[in-house]
């Protein structure tokens, strides 16, 4: 976040040093000391929509030079608003406070502060202690920044729409759209900025209660017609003499006053009538569902009106010299509370880089490479927040403190970790309800599948190596896989090692379908089993399909061999990527009992080999992955059309590889739980292709996700394939494994205590830190059997000194 003042390399007379954030009221300092040499006139600067970030913008800019013109066009009027509470973070307030503490401390009279997090369910009330919330009155806000503006001598124009922001750009300097999620700039001027609108599955409305909630209040109410949730915090206190205020915007609550979210699937909210109730049917109903929380007492609206949330992203945020602010830039789920908070902040970057860099061009470019990773991070989090509540029905049967513990943990900004600071005996209650031993984190208690008990839930996940010859897996892989043994893990799994040599991705791929093979792979397990006894190793087995025959991933990730080529076989002749990759042959009856045959006779060899766990590959675009969806199966015989046919061929190899496997060794399924591409594998179907693979005998499902059509549109960020994989464990069943950008033992531990998966799989840590799994281990203070040091490493188990940091502090200063 910039600060509004220059920083020392701007083009400030050098008379005058920059003062910092937190220094003097810069109304006070003369123009030609506050701002850089450039501006020879004072600019003249529009904003279109007068909300709290439009507003703010409008008193940060003419605080900062009072000479600027600046005018605020709002079609509303000024009592005029839609919302009831907003919530702002201490973040948030900070730069508030060191940018305006006019503003600030007008903030600071209105503010009601609470803690508390209380979710209701099935009858219980279950609370979480220390999240420190601050919110007031939407319309209050607005009551503060329109005197601040006035104060400043910012025109306000009311019930008066702005002009088109294209005249506007004419004859003024700069035009901020802050005109809201429905802006009319950015659909203007759409071929510029771009914009992505994501309309989602819920359907909510913004009602108020007159009294105050006693914390922040999430109720969840199982109807006849489905769930529907309740999200309630209080945004005014009651007033000491319950006398009613003289503010021109109304009077105060007497009582207090909050404000209330009802949500619901769009089905729900269909099923239960709502669709056609207006908006006092609405709040009655509303009431009547919620009464036990609400005491009773009726909500009421402000012109408010059933809606799906709209997820707003741009491409730019810039047109020449307009420039969007808040809602009309991008959105953030109201569940995690940051459309208020981020159209604020957006304004004091903007503010910031009008005052920071030479031009506006610059400071509008400025402006957004500032302000896009914190918005792009704030929209995942949210994202994750409105995923968890449109699929809120798959986690209502879980314990209720595991049930509380997911929801407050949902977005994955707050964590294990970070809830034990805020709330140590909530933490504790829910890691007794899990099963940890004392002192043990939850990575560390075991688990147990079939006849294999694993010491703790970390595992090395899958990862190609390509440094195989003809199949032979050798002493690089000896050292890559021992090493992640001893590091603590207590799964390692190979790479997919593949069952033929035309199976293989590329001529770097192991195999398994020679007896030296074998015995090669015996080399590693022995290792294992011996030098890091208590570590279990997988090996996955798998077959490329149509994107097999490709070089090693440095020389050119899924291209063809420059010569050598095999030919690859495929659920359908279509080629992973046209043009490029060959196209695969279809596979007919002999060429599907060869493959099956193939698996099997590996399976014998892993065996064998001595391999703990086998897990299936029917994930990333391989062969069997191929048949699963319905983007590379295009058959028209049994095995392609409906789901129950694409996943035959599948379930014919599980069942021939489980009937070969040792009855006491647990199975497992990799899968692709969506192909991240329209037409693709639902969510719907990985719930049914995992219940289908564990029904057939599987012991988890390792859920993935994606790689499997070249024109994927992933949605990258931490543990975002986790989601999946929770939707999985909690709909059908059955245990699973989570795997994608889990990066920190703490991740770990929220998954695992929010009931998401029952192990992890990390990969590119385990590339970074062989041993990540004991400095997991020593980070937590866990010295427990589920990490051992092994013996000749345990004098290392304590990081090594550094130099000192605690030297004495001076006791006198003299001056």
């Amino acid at each position: 976040m910039a600060s509004l003042t220059p920083p020392p390399a701007a083009p400030t007379p050098p008379a005058a040093p920059a003062p910092s954030a937190a220094g003097p009221d810069r109304s006070t300092a003369p123009a030609t000391e506050a701002r850089p040499a450039r501006e020879a006139r004072p600019l003249r600067i529009a904003v279109i929509g007068g909300g709290p970030g439009g507003l703010y913008a409008a008193v940060l800019l003419k605080r900062l030079d009072p000479a600027r013109e600046i005018t605020v066009w709002e079609r509303n009027a000024p009592d005029d608003t839609f919302g009831f509470g907003v919530v702002l973070s201490d973040e948030t307030l900070g730069g508030i406070e060191h940018a305006d503490p006019t503003v600030h401390r007008s903030l600071q009279r209105e503010f009601v502060r609470w803690d508390d997090i209380d979710i209701g369910h099935r009858g219980q009330t279950l609370t979480s202690g220390g999240h420190g919330f601050a919110a007031l009155g939407r319309r209050r806000l607005l009551e503060i920044l329109h005197e601040r503006c006035e104060s400043l001598g910012v025109r306000l124009r009311f019930r008066t729409p702005a002009p088109p922001a294209a005249e506007l750009a004419a004859d003024h300097d700069l035009v901020i759209a802050a005109d809201g999620v429905h802006s009319a700039t950015r659909e203007a001027h759409a071929d510029v900025f771009e914009p992505h609108v994501t309309t989602h599955r819920c359907r909510y409305i913004w009602l108020a209660a007159d009294f105050a909630f006693d914390s922040f209040r999430f109720e969840i109410a199982e109807t006849e017609h489905g769930v529907m949730q309740l999200h309630g915090y209080p945004f005014s206190r009651p007033s000491p003499d319950h006398h009613p205020s003289t503010r021109p915007f109304g009077p105060r609550y007497p009582f207090g006053a909050s404000t209330v979210i009802v949500e619901m699937r769009e089905e729900v909210w269909r099923a239960a009538g709502f669709d056609t109730c207006d908006e006092q049917q609405s709040t009655e109903r509303c009431a009547k569902v919620f009464a036990e929380v609400l005491g009773g007492r009726p909500l009421r609206g402000n012109s408010s009106t059933w809606t799906a949330f709209r997820t707003v992203v741009n491409e730019r945020w810039s047109h020449g010299n307009i420039v969007l602010l808040g809602d009309a830039a991008h959105t953030a789920h109201f569940s995690i509370g940051s459309g208020t908070k981020l159209a604020v902040e957006d304004a004091l970057a903007l503010a910031a880089c009008v005052e920071e860099q030479p031009d506006l061009p610059a400071a509008l470019a400025a402006y957004e490479t500032e302000r896009r990773p914190v918005v792009e991070s704030t929209q995942r989090a949210a994202a994750a927040s409105l995923r968890w509540f449109e699929e809120l029905a798959v986690h209502t049967d879980q314990p209720p403190r595991q049930f509380a513990f997911n929801l407050l943990t949902r977005s994955r900004r707050v964590t294990h970790d970070n809830l034990r600071l805020r709330d140590a005996a909530f933490t504790d209650a829910v890691e007794r309800d899990f099963g940890c031993p004392p002192d043990t984190p939850p990575m560390f208690t075991p688990l147990r599948l079939r006849g294999l008990t694993l010491r703790n839930r970390v595992v090395v996940s899958p990862m190609d190596m390509y440094v195989a010859e003809d199949g032979m897996p050798g002493d690089f892989h000896l050292v890559h896989l021992g090493a992640r043994a001893l590091g603590g893990a207590g799964l390692v799994m190979t790479e997919m090692v593949c069952v033929s040599p035309e199976g293989r991705i590329t001529p770097g791929c192991t195999g398994l379908y020679t007896s030296e093979q074998a015995a090669a792979w015996r080399r590693v397990t022995d290792f294992v089993h011996h030098q890091a006894p208590g570590t279990a190793i997988g090996v996955q087995l798998g077959h490329s399909g149509r994107k097999g025959s490709t070089r090693v991933m440095w020389e050119g990730i899924d291209q063809p061999l420059a010569t050598g080529n095999w030919p690859v076989s495929a659920a359908s002749p279509l080629p992973y990527r046209p043009g490029v990759n060959q196209v695969p042959h279809a596979l007919d009856r002999t060429g599907l009992d060869e493959i099956r045959q193939q698996f099997t006779a590996a399976a014998r060899r892993a065996a064998r080999s001595g391999f703990d766990l086998l897990e299936l590959h029917c994930a990333h675009g391989y062969l069997l992955s191929g048949f699963l969806s319905p983007l590379t199966n295009m058959r028209q015989d049994a095995y392609g059309g409906s789901l129950e046919n694409r996943l035959r061929f599948p379930l014919e190899v599980f069942d021939a590889v489980r009937g070969v496997w040792p009855e006491d060794r647990p199975m497992t399924v990799r899968i692709s739980a969506t192909d991240w591409a329209d037409g693709g594998t639902t969510a719907q179907d990985a719930v049914a292709v995992a219940r289908a693979f564990a029904a057939h005998g599987a012991d988890a499902i390792d859920v993935s996700t994606g790689q499997v059509v070249a024109d994927e549109r992933p949605e990258y960020g931490r543990s975002y394939q986790t989601p999946y994989a929770d939707r999985i464990r909690n709909e059908a069943h059955v245990p699973v494994i989570a795997v994608g950008a889990i990066s920190s033992w703490d991740d770990v531990n929220s998954i695992l205590l929010a009931g998401r998966a029952d192990l992890c799989a990390l990969a590119r840590p385990h590339l970074y830190d062989p041993n990540w799994t004991l400095h997991a281990a020593a980070d937590q203070n866990y010295t427990g059997d589920g990490a051992p040091w092994p013996l000749p490493y345990r004098a290392g188990s304590r990081k090594p000194p550094t130099g000192r940091t605690d030297a004495p502090k001076p006791r006198l200063t003299l001056g």
